[in-house]
């Protein structure tokens, strides 16, 4: 078998997974919808996966498990405390919802834990940070990636962009 009929970088691999945590309860899964794409080696997926993914064929099937370091990370014990005058005044802040903050270091992902009064207490932690990710894959579909895709960082839809 070639590489050109391997996983590489620069390769737009198709996948159907299942995502479940320790406890067997499944947390994402593309049953019963299209599989998913991604581009190989830009990052578009958690780290472990990606690396246990290099060198399948279309066809093969895998289990893997995903230690927190090569997923979501390792929880990192930290609540912060945002003004609520923060957000916009018409947004509806609920528990688990996840906005962009702007900081000195750039763009960071927050998630919301609670509202109490005026004060929204966010976590910078994802949702599945800490957690062993327990992946089932099936590899459906590899093509080379066009220049686009690469110059963009992920791959598009059937026509073009597909942001």
């Amino acid at each position: 078998m070639s590489s050109a009929d391997t996983v590489a970088d620069q390769k737009v691999v198709t996948i159907h997974y299942t995502l479940t945590n320790d406890a067997g309860e499944t947390l994402d899964s593309s049953d019963g919808n299209d599989p998913m794409a991604y581009l190989h080696g830009a990052h578009n997926i958690v780290p472990g996966l990606e690396s246990e993914l290099a060198g399948k064929s279309v066809g093969d099937e895998l289990q893997v498990v995903v230690a927190p370091a090569d997923g979501y990370g390792v929880r990192v014990p930290q609540m912060l405390e945002v003004e609520r005058s923060s957000f916009p005044e018409d947004a509806e802040l609920v528990q688990g919802m996840q906005f962009v903050a702007e900081t000195e270091d750039g763009m960071v992902p927050l998630w919301i834990d609670h509202v109490d009064g005026d004060k929204v207490h966010v976590d910078p932690n994802h949702p599945l940070a800490g957690e062993n990710l327990h992946f089932k894959v099936s590899i459906v579909e590899l093509r080379d990636a066009t220049a686009e895709e690469i110059e963009h960082g992920h791959p598009h839809g059937p026509g073009g962009h597909d942001h």
